[in-house]
């Protein structure tokens, strides 16, 4: 299946990461597909899903982060994606996160 758009938020630090994918995903019609942390305390939020959703969801995350006090270090919308892609987002993918730890 192919995604008709990616959306992306870098920002630093796990709180506005956080922060930022909450509010994507309660903005528009988007499925969180991941996060990527890089070296530094950079960390990235991916979703998919239309274009237009995938807009919203990036303008109300940059949003949330900025209400908050912080700024985001970068975000993009990527329309039609190359599949090729797909190697790359499926590594950041939340099904790889570990569990909670069960009590």
């Amino acid at each position: 299946m192919r995604t008709e758009a990616l959306g992306m938020i870098e920002t630093f630090g796990i709180v506005f990461c956080i922060e930022a994918a909450d509010a994507m995903c309660k903005a528009a019609d988007v499925e969180m597909i991941g996060f990527e942390n890089t070296a530094s305390g950079y960390i990235s939020v991916l979703v998919e899903g239309d274009v237009g959703a995938c807009k919203t969801a990036v303008a109300a995350g940059i949003k949330a982060v900025e209400a908050i006090g912080h700024e985001v270090y970068s975000s993009t919308v990527i329309a039609r994606p190359h599949e090729g892609l797909k190697k790359i987002t499926c590594q950041y993918s939340l099904d790889k996160l570990l569990p909670y730890p069960a009590e």
